[in-house]
């Protein structure tokens, strides 16, 4: 049968399947079981300097409240419209005013905050109230109870991660309001970091998915991190990299996203490096540059950062920086997806590197 003849035939076919919802798996194979990673999230810098006005002017447009949550979302530039940071995760910049209370609610989404900007505002999380500052990062499991509320006289700004798409992915959220604006509070402020964050846990505690402790002062994470950098055991990639932990178990603090802290000397030079996890970025302390094959970030404090999945990148800082992070290498590992590869090679030359990147400061 002739090339052209033959080509005919199959299009025939698959107009002849089609309404009967069957697809030829040969036309699409490559682009289903890919060779490797790829996507359409692209690495991404929001400086805080150049949105914070943003931020804050959302305050005039819309009352906590009403917004129920007023958050803006951070796009990725890849995937506009989608509520996506990368292909599997949510982020957003909240922010609450002195005097406001985010009304409580619950769903099936777990959450994290991590405080940017502001000093004195709460969460509150089934039953138990945490004070929160710069540099602290808070749990919010799924199906919890939560508010918040800003009893200071200044504003704060936190960046919310949540596990959105992965939930979409499996259809399974629910969602519930409380019905009134705050939750009773039954336990008093550090309950659970006192009986599960001293290294000891009651002998009848039971692994539980999620952490039970829900608030991660940076203080104590910042002294966790001084105690690794006098040992100068520095990774050639990440500097000293920590992983908040459930101590139940010693998994991840939740279970869908990991979540780390890591520190980097002045004038560090990371090797490239890269992993299946998409990662999302908060810088605590120092300025710096991440260096991807294509483009350089300028980064300082408060700004946030994307690095999606098996994307080539290193970091290189100007001063001593501090750097929390969360991915999606929680379920990756879980389902035995997650990889890594720690080449300190450069990129073949012409793939960029950092002569031929482009410095980028949106």
């Amino acid at each position: 049968m002739a090339a052209t003849e033959l080509e005919a035939r199959r299009e025939a076919y698959y107009e002849q399947i089609r309404p009967h919802h069957l697809a030829p798996l040969w036309k699409v194979m490559r682009s289903l079981v890919a060779p490797s990673p790829g996507g359409r999230a692209e690495p991404a810098l929001w400086s805080y300097g150049a949105i914070r006005d943003s931020v804050y002017e959302a305050g005039e447009v819309i009352s906590a409240k009403e917004a129920e949550r007023r958050v803006l979302v951070l796009e990725n530039p890849g995937m506009p419209g989608e509520s996506r940071i990368t292909t599997s995760l949510y982020g957003g910049l909240q922010l609450i005013l002195p005097g406001e209370i985010a009304p409580a609610h619950r769903h099936s989404q777990s959450a994290l905050r991590f405080v940017v900007e502001g000093d004195g505002a709460y969460t509150a999380v089934e039953g138990e109230k945490t004070i929160m500052h710069v540099g602290d990062f808070v749990t919010t499991p799924s199906w919890s109870w939560h508010d918040h509320g800003n009893e200071s006289d200044e504003p704060m700004v936190w960046l919310d991660g949540l596990d959105i798409p992965i939930v979409q992915l499996f259809d399974a959220s629910f969602a519930e309001p409380l019905g009134e604006d705050a939750q009773p509070i039954a336990h008093p402020m550090g309950d659970s970091r006192a009986r599960y964050g001293a290294g000891l846990l009651p002998v009848a505690t039971k692994r539980q998915l999620t952490s039970p402790v829900f608030s991660y002062p940076y203080d104590r994470t910042r002294e966790a991190l001084a105690s690794l950098e006098r040992g100068a055991d520095l990774d050639p990639f990440h500097g000293v990299r920590l992983k908040y932990v459930n101590p139940t178990n010693g998994d991840y603090a939740i279970p869908t996203m990991a979540t780390f802290m890591q520190w980097l000397p002045a004038r560090f030079e990371g090797g490239w490096y890269r992993s299946t996890d998409a990662s999302v970025f908060s810088v605590v302390e120092g300025s710096g540059r991440l260096v991807l094959e294509d483009r350089v970030f300028e980064w300082c404090a408060k700004d946030t950062l994307v690095v999606p999945g098996w994307r080539r990148h290193r970091w290189q800082s100007a001063e001593e920086a501090v750097l929390f992070s969360f991915s999606d290498r929680g379920i990756q590992e879980k389902l035995g997806l997650w990889r890594e590869d720690r080449s300190a090679a450069d990129p073949a030359p012409g793939n960029g590197g950092i002569a031929g990147g482009q410095e980028d400061r949106s």
